[in-house]
């Protein structure tokens, strides 16, 4: 067999696979594809063809087979949507809430809050987040007890609290 040279034809298939993807990333990721398909196939080139067209023939199916895989996951992950509950954002009150003890958590000093992470949802032990946080498994349960208290402070609270100072009414030189 010819030595199997793909160099003088790079730019060919580099042009041709941004045409196809219209993205540069996306058109190299599909020219290396195409040309390990080729390195794998060499065999099967015969001797005397264009070797050229028969890359670019390669670069045009991986970039059939591509689009095909893309569609038929998308399909698969429809239609595994379509089966199991979805997730529904929080609405009205709900969203609120969620806001609110969200910046209630955020609030806490970062010790208390990573604490409290690893905890309710990581699920590590204590002993567990002893190790991660290379401190003793006293002061882990302190940073959590002192966590859950802040939070429980929060929950007792008023269920919304003002975060800025009411309106005033400023009258005019003119107003009486």
């Amino acid at each position: 067999m010819k030595k199997f040279d793909v160099t003088p034809h790079l730019e060919a298939l580099r042009r041709y696979a941004r045409v196809l993807t219209r993205a540069d990333q996306e058109a190299d990721d599909l020219v290396q594809g195409a040309l390990l398909r080729a390195l794998e196939r060499r065999e099967g080139f015969r001797e005397g063809a264009d070797l050229r067209v028969w890359l670019m023939a390669i670069l045009h199916n991986h970039f059939i087979d591509r689009l095909r895989a893309r569609k038929a996951e998308a399909a698969r992950e429809s239609a595994y949507g379509a089966t199991t509950p979805g997730f529904a954002p929080p609405e009205g009150e709900h969203a609120v809430r969620l806001a609110q003890v969200q910046r209630a958590f955020l609030a806490l000093p970062a010790d208390q809050r990573e604490a409290l992470h690893l905890m309710a949802v990581e699920g590590l032990s204590v002993a567990e987040m002893a190790a991660v946080l290379n401190i003793p498994a006293g002061t882990v349960m302190s940073r959590v007890g002192r966590a859950r208290a802040a939070l429980r402070t929060f929950e007792d609270a008023a269920p919304v609290a003002r975060t800025a100072p009411p309106l005033r009414v400023v009258r005019g030189r003119d107003d009486t």
